[in-house]
């Protein structure tokens, strides 16, 4: 196992939310060597490129678990400038402030109440954040309301967490309520062909449809 794998199964070892906070703020200055350039980390490219297709550059988008900003540098390659970050680690979201595509960034966690309005956002993406340890699936609900009717919510899962981890539930519920209707689900593909060749990802965009 390389030292960059290693660095991936300490931070899914976390036993709780503070440490997982310090691992990640301790891994910041690393984390795009490390998962970009050794893993070959694809997974903001390409959840970026979908989410393109569907909201315009002008709207304001959160990106929920931005980390160092991957995303939103890709987003802001494509002409996206009305982003805002939100991350657990105060150490990722410095280095996400130094890419300077942000007009915003916030200190939170997925899985609770969100210090955002009701409505608030055109459009969100999360990209590697819903899984295990992480963000659970209650966290989409959060997502949902602080979007706007007609808004666009795009995210990454793996296809074994989406079956186990209560997404898949959790989905077809607020489907089922009403919340929003799925617009696309990708293809599932290799997020880190370098690194983790086995792991495969899915990317989600559901429409707010309340």
């Amino acid at each position: 196992m390389t030292q960059q794998q290693n660095k991936v199964q300490w931070i899914y070892s976390s036993q709780n939310e503070a440490e997982l906070e310090q691992r990640y703020d301790q891994w910041a200055k690393d984390y795009d060597q490390d998962l970009g350039q050794d893993f070959g980390w694809i997974g903001p490219q390409i959840a970026a490129n979908i989410l393109a297709r569907f909201v315009q550059p002008d709207r304001r988008i959160l990106d929920a678990g931005a980390g160092t900003g991957l995303v939103g540098e890709v987003l802001a390659q494509q002409g996206f400038h009305n982003l805002v970050a939100m991350d657990l680690s105060r150490g990722m979201l410095e280095e996400a402030r130094r890419k300077k595509v942000y007009q915003q960034l916030h200190q939170m966690k997925l899985g609770g109440p969100l210090d955002f309005s009701t409505g608030e956002f055109d459009a969100v993406i999360s990209v590697g954040v819903l899984t295990l340890g992480h963000a659970p699936a209650s966290s989409l609900d959060e997502l949902v309301r602080i979007t706007k009717p007609g808004g666009y919510i795009v995210f990454t899962l793996r296809p074994d967490i989406y079956e186990t981890g209560g997404f898949k539930e959790q989905q077809q519920a607020l489907e089922a309520q009403g919340a929003w209707k799925l617009v696309e689900a990708s293809e599932q593909f290799q997020p880190l062909p370098k690194g983790e060749p086995d792991v495969y990802h899915q990317v989600w965009v559901y429409q707010v449809t309340r």
